[in-house]
């Protein structure tokens, strides 16, 4: 079995060693290249949203939508409740001799 696999020298140890440092670095900069391009893109596109949308952005600000006139914080009205919920066991809802519900009556 030794004879079929042939041992590495030093040398190609090295050559592997060298050889793999230089496609770590090449990838690392091929990664920042494509990171950098997808940050201009991005904000290159934001831009252009930002753009197309200022005068919609001002008319806004002019003439608010209906029921949406601008108010001060303290001049809000704040409307106060408290709610419960309530979970039904589902073997009680379907038999007809619950005690709890008058509603349901054992046929006579």
């Amino acid at each position: 079995m030794r004879d079929s696999m042939q041992e590495s020298g030093p040398f190609v140890k090295l050559l592997a060693a060298v050889g793999g440092a230089i496609l770590l670095v090449l990838g690392l900069m091929f990664s920042l290249v494509v990171l950098a391009v997808a940050v201009v893109v991005g904000l290159g596109v934001l831009g252009w949203f930002w753009w197309k949308t200022r005068e919609l952005r001002r008319h806004l600000r002019e003439n608010p939508p209906p029921g949406r006139e601008r108010q001060s914080s303290s001049a809000g009205r704040v409307i106060e409740g408290e709610a419960v919920s309530v979970e039904e066991d589902a073997g009680r809802m379907t038999s007809n001799h619950s005690p709890e519900s008058p509603e349901r009556r054992p046929p006579d």
